[in-house]
């Protein structure tokens, strides 16, 4: 067991991947106990933890990663009114959430996979928070994202520790990016790998197996949904624990693509263009590193990178949230797969945030941006989600 300690507990954040500052770090592996840094926290009812030491996204998180630029991201200047018909619209408005009425206990890089990508190993770490109450609970999983170029396991600090105060064990997670030269497949491997691992490990954090969930943001809700549909699907289980099941039963998916060949419809011609550029990361993603290709036509690679391809009535409950002034990801991504879902029988709600960008984009110069998305209203349709459908 590592040792615990009381600090004030802090983290990085943004949903684009950035490169932030945790309050607690430690080594870990996947063949101990509890292993990583360990945190106890207890404060009184303040605002939640703050995004700490933000950089905008330029070098790839992991420690195995290769060094350099990574590629930028298409921001459009215009954003096409958004189709409501089957979703609910949310205007984001009231107080923020608040944190600190329940204490939580948190583990930090702890090791759960070690995969290799053409040739390297590249070790992935993940933190837990677990509440300091009584009896197992449903689990939590927070995919960040990052443009499939970073994945920083720290993001959104301040919803994880707000979710991790309604009884859930939350876990942040890193998986592979193109700066491993890993495609959507290998991405969706490793969310299942930390899903296996932290059910081998269910006894160490209080976790109820039975209920677990997924909730990714941007290329992590992306990746929550092709997780999420391809429950049961052999081709994306590789790597330890796998005599554990790495079936979720329920996904939040925050401003995610789907169909990556109309990423930017809802954007501008240049926008579009770049979204649709030969060998960008979107292409990288889907054909591999090097690739001169495109993802503009749905071509066979495209469409078995798109989480709709696997959908089935038998697929988990999905939540899906999207801001309607997102110029990141076109709001009508989330909506084709919502739409899928439904018209297969699957129980799924799209929430749509009124004049909400893409998640907390205070590096790129709004420091509100990320307010709408901790609401206390928003947060709250998150959390109600989860308590309907893992009987918290």
């Amino acid at each position: 067991m590592a040792r615990l300690r009381m600090v004030p507990m802090l983290a990085g954040a943004a949903v684009l991947g950035l490169t932030l500052t945790a309050c607690s770090t430690g080594s870990g592996n996947g063949s101990s106990s509890a292993t990583g840094a360990e945190a106890a926290t207890a404060t009184p009812a303040k605002a939640c933890p703050s995004p700490t030491g933000m950089q905008p996204p330029g070098k790839a998180p992991q420690g195995d990663a290769p060094g350099g630029d990574a590629p930028s991201i298409p921001t459009a200047t215009s954003v096409a009114k958004s189709d409501t018909s089957t979703s609910e619209v949310v205007t984001p408005d009231g107080p923020q959430i608040q944190c600190g009425a329940t204490e939580v206990k948190t583990y930090s890089d702890l090791t759960f996979s070690t995969p290799t990508t053409n040739g390297k190993k590249t070790e992935l770490k993940l933190d837990v928070i677990v509440p300091r109450t009584a009896g197992k609970k449903p689990l939590v999983i927070y995919i960040p994202g990052g443009g499939f170029v970073m994945a920083d396991k720290d993001g959104s600090p301040e919803l994880r520790t707000y979710i991790a105060e309604q009884n859930y064990v939350v876990a942040g997670i890193q998986y592979r990016t193109t700066m491993n030269g890993a495609t959507y497949k290998d991405g969706t491997a490793d969310v299942k790998s930390a899903v296996r691992y932290l059910r081998a490990h269910a006894a160490e954090y209080d976790i109820d197996t039975d209920k677990v969930a997924l909730w990714g943001e941007s290329a992590g809700g992306y990746l929550a949904a092709m997780a999420g549909t391809t429950n049961g699907v052999k081709e994306f289980e590789t790597g330890d624990n796998l005599e554990q099941s790495s079936d979720v039963q329920a996904v939040i998916d925050k401003f995610g693509a789907s169909d990556l060949s109309k990423l930017g419809d809802d954007f501008d011609a240049k926008a579009k263009e770049e979204n649709m550029a030969p060998g960008n990361a979107l292409a990288q993603f889907v054909y591999g590193p090097g690739t001169k290709k495109s993802v503009e036509d749905y071509t066979a690679e495209v469409k078995a990178a798109d989480p709709a391809t696997y959908v089935d009535g038998d697929d988990p409950p999905f939540a899906f949230f999207h801001g309607d002034d997102d110029r990141l990801v076109s709001p009508s991504q989330t909506l084709l797969l919502h739409n899928k879902l439904q018209k297969s029988g699957v129980d799924s709600t799209r929430y749509v945030i009124s004049g909400a960008g893409h998640g907390d984009l205070a590096f790129m110069g709004d420091p509100k941006a990320g307010l709408p998305w901790t609401t206390q209203k928003v947060a709250g349709d998150m959390v109600s989600f989860l308590d309907k459908h893992l009987g918290n």
